[in-house]
């Protein structure tokens, strides 16, 4: 890369973005902006801050996933994943920087049997899944050295809205979890979302790399899998659980404001011949993960 460059980190507070403060130290200079510090929602504040700032490039960690809650929040939800990352997009154009965002499976609807493609036809069914292909067309029309991350079920040692984090409150508070069993993805550790952002940025500043490609960790489960394998590997480091039974139910059997995809799994061919290596496999990362958790005392 350039010799030192300057990195721009928007959402720097956020489950991937606390992990990118540490893996892109590498890399440059990294300037962290956290939701505090920048509300995405001002589009002109935005393109004010990244003038003033001049990176050369701009890594997109943040966006607004409360996904049921942007059924009644469609302005917003536009704002920050729609308009926000084409401001990005435009001024990174006029400084000749490159940028990288983060968007997510859930630009597709569900209906294919095979792990989608970066090239398959997106067809959102929320307005957060919306939102975030409006965000992904609006970096595409405003400049050409970008990459589009899109990841899914992202879950890691920050924050406080995360899958792992729940099921481990519920399940030392009740014997009993009832978890949809109908929904298939890969889960994925943002410590690997940022390792591999860490990988691609030299690749995108040289010019080697482009567009879109999908990021998960390696093999499928549906959430009852994944909240069973929570508890299956938690319960093997002792992290206390009085949760006795996982019982799965369907999606109609706990219906949400926001529909999502039966079947989101992405395929990581593409991302994998860039980077040199596979994904690990999702199981494997959520057993690092509880044990960095605990030896942390964040769990």
């Amino acid at each position: 890369m350039t010799n030192n460059p300057k990195l721009l980190l928007i959402g720097a507070d956020g489950q991937v973005g606390q992990e990118l403060r540490q893996t892109l130290v590498n890399l440059g200079e990294v300037i962290p902006l956290t939701r505090q510090q920048i509300d995405l929602s001002q589009g002109e504040i935005l393109r004010q801050t990244i003038r003033d700032l001049k990176p050369q490039g701009i890594v997109n960690a943040a966006a607004y996933t409360a996904v049921d809650q942007a059924e009644k929040e469609p302005d917003l939800a536009q704002a920050i994943n729609g308009i926000a990352p084409q401001i990005m997009a435009e001024v990174a154009q006029e400084l000749g920087a490159w940028l990288l965002h983060i968007s997510t499976d859930y630009v597709f609807d569900g209906t294919k049997s095979t792990p989608y493609l970066d090239s398959d036809s997106p067809h959102p069914l929320s307005v957060y899944g919306q939102s975030k292909l409006a965000g992904e067309m609006g970096i595409q029309g405003a400049m050409d050295n970008y990459l589009i991350l899109r990841t899914a079920w992202v879950y890691g040692l920050y924050g406080k809205g995360n899958f792992v984090k729940t099921m481990l409150r519920l399940g030392q508070s009740r014997e009993e979890i009832r978890v949809v069993a109908d929904q298939i993805g890969s889960p994925t550790a943002a410590l690997d979302i940022a390792t591999a952002i860490s990988a691609l940025c030299p690749q995108l500043e040289e010019g080697k790399i482009k567009g879109i490609y999908h990021f998960t960790n390696s093999g499928v489960a549906s959430w009852f899998d994944f909240a069973v394998a929570i508890f299956e590997e938690a319960k093997a480091i002792n992290i206390p659980l009085k949760i006795k039974q996982v019982i799965p139910i369907t999606t109609a059997d706990y219906p949400t404001p926001a529909i999502r995809p039966s079947y989101s799994v992405l395929s990581g061919q593409k991302v994998s011949q860039t980077l040199g290596y596979y994904p690990p496999y999702w199981r494997d990362s959520l057993r690092k993960i509880l044990k960095l958790g605990q030896n942390h005392e964040l769990f």
